[in-house]
């Protein structure tokens, strides 16, 4: 079983930043990550695809409406993933949950049902 812990989250005004983190660990075992992912779900709304890395050679994949604000990035030696969050609007207010695909895609999926472990969220709040 792998345990993701997500941080970072917090309310910014419209135009600020955040950088999200992701700790990944497993208990008394070894773990194999393929790609890491950022969704998000808003109230009311579908969980949606934010970012994802591919945990080796750092390939990456980006919901268009993150393009150009947003990085993902990735340290391995700490098993951490972060996200980095600039030029933040209000839409962008949900809350952000990372997760583990254990199998080797190549770009890092953007579907969530191919995500197998899930960490329990942070709050990003944007205010106007």
């Amino acid at each position: 079983q792998v345990q993701l812990v997500e941080s970072g989250g917090g309310l910014v005004q419209t135009g600020g930043s955040l950088r999200l983190s992701c700790a990944a660990s497993a208990s008394g075992r070894t773990f194999n990550i393929y790609s890491m992912g950022w969704f998000r779900q808003a109230p009311g709304k579908e969980r949606e695809f934010v970012a994802a890395i591919n945990w080796s050679g750092g390939l990456t994949n980006y919901a268009d409406s993150v393009k150009g604000r947003f990085t993902i990035s990735a340290d391995r030696f700490k098993n951490t993933m972060y996200l980095q969050m600039n030029g933040l609007k209000p839409e962008d207010t949900a809350i952000y949950y990372c997760a583990v695909d254990k199998e080797p895609r190549r770009p890092p999926s953007m579907a969530p049902g191919t995500y197998d472990y899930w960490g329990q969220g942070t709050q990003v709040t944007v205010s106007s």
